[in-house]
């Protein structure tokens, strides 16, 4: 008998009936060895780190160990990354297979597979190695560095600043980012301008076209070049009267290309744009989909397919869309990522002829992104003619005016796919009829309109992979995590699935910023991901990596946890305790600020932070609230973790709570009132207060839809 040990048990079982009977298959259940939870467990001198068996694994490694006894030989097929490649050599450990250069003491193999399919399973029976220990150095420099940083600045967030806190090596940079960006927001000074477009039309004023003016006699107009009002009438009155004549014509064909197949942060990207779902449920769901041999490994950033699947995708595509769908040769693309594997596969089905892969909605959504993204990808680019016009209007003054429109002559791989979008509207196409040089125009209509320069906007779990991704911040399996442990540190909310930093979140990116600048620098994070590629790639050694990191880092923590004064964080106030006369201080939870006395424990008084306009918002919220529905008692307005809500006044003998209304009725049931929710992601939705009798909701704000229009 031979024993596979892989992580999970959901991919034993598929693994197991590949193999048959002469093959056991056990799962270690992802790590079975760590660093120490209530130390540091790393020396310090010569970085070398401790690792224990921790509780909820021993019964694991027991099992394991008495299969192993029994095998003839052992297969170590946990996955294919570097993490896998740890927990393969954790195993080795941990049941006597391997020293720690990963020489055999008994008959062991490493083997890899990057699908769980039959012929992927005999291939690597097929072709084993031992363990890749410049890989394992490579987490191990990971693991160490980010034990450092977080068991050593956390403590130091939790004196300065409150108790719960931490830090992390690539989460605080990500946490500048989102701070960054919000200070920018706040900063933002918007500009006005007036936004003049006619619709012209040629025979038919159901064909008008929008056009952009350009050019006053000559002076050219920028999009935001008309500043004034009356700059504006004076305009829209001549173009009104104007005479409009086509003086230039061009045109030309024009291709638009399909996307690269996945890897974890464009599939984690495109869910969150498409499906609405977070990094965290995308891999959990991948990871399903993985286990259930219906695609290739989800942890890659490289873009490459296997000849085999490039084969399989090719007559995939001519048998359902035609060969006229089917380049003459495959297309081919280049990894961008920095230190990408390319011997890895891009995230693709495992079988092109497999349309559904789960009766789980989720799930099989999921696969259905995967497989049409990757059918496109193998299909010709979409081709266009694009015409663009250039016309004169005749008034009081001379105006220029250009116009763009595009046909599209063959839908290429946009009959399968198109790539969403992070922030801005897809522009729409507009359909042209047949227009030629000298040709006159008429004006149908003008809208002209006072508009506003916007701030950058937040970012989305889609646009934030994008932008670590870009800076070679953090690798495929860190985001997902990332994305979670900021929002479950209360350091950001989600507000129309942007990320908002708390006050606590921009107290931390603050302290983090000023006293430990390399922490949350960009170029500096880029650079450790870098180094820890070298390590893979046996071009440097993780020890020296770690000692090049530690050694300032750990200086510069001893200054400063003399130099940092909790009470220039948090201010102090001038004003007595009303119970113990001892002075007042600002204290911080994990909901942000509060007042409380610095004779804490003893005296145990506290209040929330006054806030002018906060009691005047408070006012108008309660002044149009409901009593309670129960017990017709006043409701009161509160904070959570989730936001404001009201709750009743005779809490605790009565626990009812409710929405805030928003003033806007029901527009299904006409009886309730919207309300603003949170779903258990965190994200803000509207829904009727009639709920469960009346099941509207929305995603979009009935204020603000009302406000415009």
């Amino acid at each position: 008998m031979n024993l596979v040990i892989v992580e999970s048990p959901a991919k034993g079982q598929t693994i197991e009936k590949y193999l048959g009977s002469g093959y056991k298959v056990l799962a270690s259940f992802g790590h079975v060895r760590d660093l120490p939870e209530k130390k540091l467990g790393i020396d310090t001198k010569n970085f070398s780190p401790e690792y224990v068996i921790p509780a909820k694994s021993r019964k694991t490694i027991k099992d394991l160990k008495e299969a192993a006894k029994k095998a003839k030989i052992v297969y170590l097929a946990t996955d294919l990354d570097r993490e896998g490649e740890a927990i393969s050599w954790h195993i080795a450990q941990a049941l006597g297979l391997a020293d720690e250069h990963g020489k055999p003491k008994k008959d062991y193999q490493r083997i890899v597979f990057h699908e769980i399919t039959k012929k992927a399973i005999e291939k690597a029976i097929a072709s084993p190695r031992l363990i890749n220990i410049p890989l394992v150095d490579a987490q191990q420099a990971r693991r160490i560095i980010d034990r450092l940083v977080g068991y050593k600045l956390s403590p130091l967030l939790w004196k300065k600043i409150g108790k719960g806190l931490s830090a992390g090596r690539v989460q605080s940079v990500a946490m500048r980012l989102i701070s960054d960006r919000e200070r920018e927001i706040l900063k933002f000074k918007p500009e006005g301008y007036w936004q003049i477009v006619p619709f012209l039309y040629k025979d038919k004023p159901e064909q008008d076209f929008a056009a952009t003016l350009v050019k006053i006699e000559d002076q050219a107009i920028q999009k935001m070049g008309i500043k004034d009002k009356k700059d504006a009438n004076r305009i829209v009155a001549d173009l009104k009267k104007a005479d409009y004549c086509v003086i230039e014509t061009k045109e030309s064909e024009t291709y638009r290309f399909p996307s690269h197949p996945f890897t974890t942060s464009t599939l984690q990207m495109e869910a969150a744009r498409k499906l609405g779902f977070s990094a965290k449920q995308t891999m959990t769901l991948a990871q399903k989909l993985y286990e259930d041999g219906k695609i290739t490994y989800m942890r890659t950033d490289s873009v490459n397919l296997a000849p085999e699947a490039i084969e399989a995708l090719r007559k995939r595509i001519a048998s359902q869309y035609g060969k006229e769908y089917l380049p003459e040769k495959p297309n081919i693309y280049k990894t961008k990522t920095r230190g990408a594997q390319e011997a890895h596969e891009a995230i693709r089905p495992t079988d092109f002829d497999l349309d559904e892969a789960s009766s789980d909605s989720r799930i099989n959504r999921l696969y259905q992104l995967i497989l049409k993204r990757t059918i496109a990808s193998g299909m010709l680019p979409a081709k266009f003619e694009q015409i663009d016009l250039l016309i004169e209007a005749k008034a009081s003054r001379t105006y220029q005016l250009k116009t763009r429109g595009l046909k599209q002559l063959f839908d290429g791989f946009m009959r399968v796919y198109i790539e969403g979008r992070d922030e801005e509207e897809e522009e729409k196409e507009q359909i042209l009829p047949n227009i030629k040089k000298g040709d006159c125009l008429k004006l149908n209509k003008i809208v002209d309109e006072e508009k506003f320069t916007e701030p950058p906007r937040r970012y989305t779990e889609a646009t934030l992979v994008k932008k670590l991704e870009n800076e070679g911040i953090g690798r495929p399996s860190t985001y997902a995590p990332i994305m979670s442990t900021i929002r479950e540190r209360n350091y950001v909310i989600i507000e129309n699935r942007y990320f908002k930093p708390t006050e606590i979140g921009l107290m931390v990116n603050d302290l983090l910023v000023e006293n430990f600048p390399d922490i949350v620098d960009l170029k500096f994070t880029a650079k450790i991901e870098e180094d820890f590629d070298q390590i893979a790639e046996s071009k440097k050694a993780y020890q020296p990596v770690v000692k090049d990191f530690y050694q300032p880092f750990a200086e510069n923590l001893k200054e400063k946890e003399k130099e940092i004064d909790k009470k220039d964080i948090l201010g102090t106030l001038d004003e007595k305790c009303p119970e113990c006369s001892s002075p007042l201080v600002y204290r911080m939870s994990r909901f942000g600020k509060f007042i409380a006395c610095s004779n804490y424990p003893d005296c145990r008084y506290n209040r929330p932070l006054e806030d002018k306009e906060a009691e005047k918002k408070e006012k108008e919220i309660l002044k149009d609230a409901p009593n309670c529905p129960k017990c017709g008692h006043q409701m009161e307005l509160k904070h959570g973790r989730f936001g404001e809500f009201l709750a009743c006044g005779n809490y605790p003998k009565c626990k009812t709570t409710m929405a805030i209304p928003t003033g806007v009725k029901c527009p299904e049931c006409r009886e309730g009132d919207i309300v603003s929710r949170r779903s258990k992601k965190g994200r803000i939705f509207w829904g009727c207060s009639r709920y469960p009798d009346c099941k509207y909701a929305s995603w979009e704000n009935p204020e603000k839809k009302i406000k415009e229009g």
